[in-house]
């Protein structure tokens, strides 16, 4: 498949899936996917619009800050919408798992899609426990304790990586 092919077939996805929401919409009055537009969203906007941009120009690589972009508006929703701007101390653990999905994408549209793949789920995998084990020691209440658990599973994580890497 090709590089082009690719992006036509994503741009379609796209598409398909706006026009759905719209059309669900007029049958459907009562379902919003959003509650109120709120300044996040505009974020949120711009990284939809670099990987909107980064597939009619047939640039997979514009996935990556897409993601970062469209992520960090996703927590600034969240913490807009209920108010918790202290999780940002644990929260900027995602940047690394925004990348990743960036990467997963990226690959998919682009070449080498199982090495982008494997790097991708990598920085999932690392973003996630940071993200846990950060939110255990800052912000978790009876979780604090538990936070060492996650050290050693990521060091388990790590050793049956090594072991088993071809």
């Amino acid at each position: 498949m090709t590089r082009q092919n690719r992006s036509n077939i994503a741009l379609g996805v796209i598409l398909v899936l706006v026009g759905i929401y719209f059309l669900g919409q007029r049958f459907f009055p009562d379902f919003i996917l959003f509650k109120t537009f709120e300044w996040p969203m505009i974020i949120i906007g711009v990284g939809v619009l670099l990987l909107l941009l980064g597939l009619l120009t047939a640039q997979p690589g514009m996935a990556v800050p897409a993601a970062i972009v469209a992520g960090i508006g996703g927590i600034l929703y969240y913490q807009n919408a209920t108010g918790n701007w202290e999780s940002w101390a644990y929260a900027w653990t995602l940047i690394p798992g925004f990348v990743g999905i960036g990467t997963v994408i990226a690959g998919i549209l682009g070449d080498n899609p199982r090495q982008s793949f494997r790097q991708g789920l990598n920085l999932i995998m690392l973003s996630a426990v940071l993200f846990a084990i950060f939110y255990a020691i800052i912000g978790g209440g009876q979780w604090a304790a538990f936070w060492p658990v996650l050290l050693i599973a990521l060091g388990a994580w790590m050793l049956v990586r090594a072991i088993f890497r071809r």
